[in-house]
């Protein structure tokens, strides 16, 4: 699926020279042609449907096995060990999956409050920013959310703020 996605690009030509975005996607050498983009459109829709759909079938249907062993087995510990491993995955993926949610709620946003249905460059900035962050939130805070799962760690961010939090309360 990715060889047709790339061979559709390259057979653009292209008429620009200069990526605008952060980073070079398709959607940036879609910029910098002169031709209908519209095959490539739809054929990365489609991509983007299946790549989705097949991602949240399997992290679903993996999670729900493990939740039954869990649910069904009688060993208190093992139960524990899954169900807390389930959960710092899942709030990883959700993170994850909501990072990359914002940009398409924030062109609905814009697009409903605007009586037009192009993009000006103010919503490609928020675009810039918000393909940034994909990038950059879900694995600081996957850092942070596995981090926690240390015991050694957890204690010390539990001393770090109880004493700022003491320390602003009698100052």
């Amino acid at each position: 699926m990715v060889g047709i996605l790339v061979g559709l690009s390259v057979r653009l030509s292209r008429c620009r020279q200069t990526v605008l975005n952060p980073f070079c996607d398709n959607a940036s050498l879609f910029k910098l042609s002169c031709e209908s983009v519209l095959i490539n459109h739809i054929y990365g829709l489609g991509y983007t449907v299946v790549l989705l759909s097949s991602s949240l079938g399997s992290v679903t249907l993996t999670y729900l096995k493990i939740a039954v062993v869990c649910l069904s087995s009688r060993n208190k510990s093992l139960n524990s060990k899954g169900l807390q491993t389930c959960a710092t995955h899942l709030t990883v993926y959700v993170i994850m999956f909501v990072s990359g949610s914002i940009i398409i709620v924030a062109i609905l946003v814009y697009l409903t409050n605007c009586h037009e249905s192009v993009l000006t460059p103010h919503l490609s900035d928020h675009r810039k920013l918000a393909s940034i962050l994909l990038h950059v939130v879900p694995p600081a805070m996957n850092a942070v959310i596995y981090g926690l799962q240390i015991k050694a760690i957890r204690q010390k961010i539990v001393i770090m703020f109880t004493r700022n939090t003491r320390g602003e309360i009698t100052q």
